[in-house]
């Protein structure tokens, strides 16, 4: 395993390299960089426009050189697309993502102030829903077929197929419009700091129950059928039905033999799970409950052609996301030991 774990890192790399270069070039490409924005709002009303990737203008007619120049600079754009490439690559390798270009702060700082809002939404989402979704698939099983099966399949793929920002539109002109049971926006009120400890947890959950209950709502359907057609398929096998014979109890049979068994799949799916809610899915969220979080970063990030964040963002989450599968595949291992990567 130490040698599969040696492969798979030293494959991370080429496949960083690929993601940030691919996307460094598109970026290249993308017309309004941030020279653009500076000089339109330099010349808000002259009627002039520009266009490309920072390095070519039409509204640059009647613009002092000099001072182009010295916004080209300022951004980094005055040294060659290969030369900054590499250079960003050699700040990546000592883990610094730069500094932003509209904010004036730190990219690890920026992703540092943006953590809290994603780990509390990702938190929430990732145990609720394991906590609902494998009982309920363990039941399931066990009903396979009866009319608690179909209703709760039925309930599930509902509330699969309806988009979590749609949900949360509706929870907030109900809850949060019509009855006002719980507030429109942030993750607590503005006398937050003046509240004892008690009266801030209570807060604090009243403000995220509706963007949670947003997000899992869609989360239940994968995981509960995924246990359950995993508890169907091990209670079908042999030594179930030696168990059995041999006069062991039904709540045995599941919960020592078939349980440990049946969750292989549920297990090994947790690093990844856990890593993805934290930052996927939660944009549309995050807009819709005003939460100041990394989907919200990444999207104005991207809107505003800041680029260190751009780039920074997605180093981050790529690396993550790389050591998050290589975790998942060696639970395989670590969870059933008949798994041999060779």
């Amino acid at each position: 395993m130490l040698i599969y774990s040696l492969k798979r890192l030293l494959l991370m790399v080429p496949t960083l390299l690929g993601v940030l270069l691919l996307t460094f070039v598109v970026v290249q490409f993308v017309p309004g960089g941030p020279v653009e924005q500076y000089m339109a709002e330099a010349k808000a009303g002259t009627g002039n426009s520009a266009e490309g990737g920072g390095l070519s203008y039409r509204g640059a007619q009647g613009v002092d050189p000099k001072r182009l120049d010295q916004i080209k600079a300022l951004y980094g754009f005055d040294k060659p697309a290969h030369e900054r490439f590499f250079q960003m690559l050699g700040q990546f390798a000592r883990f610094d993502l730069g500094k932003s270009f509209f904010q004036n702060k730190a990219v690890s700082q920026l992703l540092w102030e943006k953590l809290p809002v994603s780990i509390s939404l990702g938190l929430w989402t990732f145990f609720i829903s394991y906590l609902i979704a494998v009982p309920l698939g363990v039941a399931k099983a066990v009903r396979a077929g009866s009319r608690f099966d179909f209703v709760t399949t039925l309930l599930v793929l509902v509330g699969y197929a309806i988009p979590g920002f749609v949900m949360g539109v509706a929870l907030l002109v109900i809850f949060g419009g019509q009855l006002q049971w719980f507030p429109l926006r942030g993750l607590t009120s503005s006398n937050w700091v003046e509240l004892s400890w008690g009266a801030r947890v209570v807060d604090y959950l009243w403000h995220i129950a509706m963007p949670v209950t947003a997000m899992v709502l869609g989360s239940f359907a994968v995981t509960s059928m995924l246990t359950k057609n995993a508890f169907l398929e091990e209670i079908r096998k042999q030594y179930v039905v030696t168990a059995r014979a041999k006069g062991l109890d039904e709540r045995q049979v599941l919960w020592k033999h078939v349980f440990r068994n049946a969750l292989i799949p549920i297990i090994t799916g947790f690093p990844s799970a856990f890593i993805g809610a934290f930052f996927t899915g939660s944009l549309l969220i995050e807009t819709l409950f005003s939460l100041d979080g990394l989907g919200l970063l990444s999207y104005e990030s991207v809107i505003r052609r800041d680029y260190p964040v751009v780039m920074g963002t997605l180093y981050f989450f790529t690396l993550l996301g790389l050591f998050t599968k290589l975790v998942s595949d060696l639970c395989y291992v670590w969870v059933d030991p008949r798994v041999k990567f060779d």
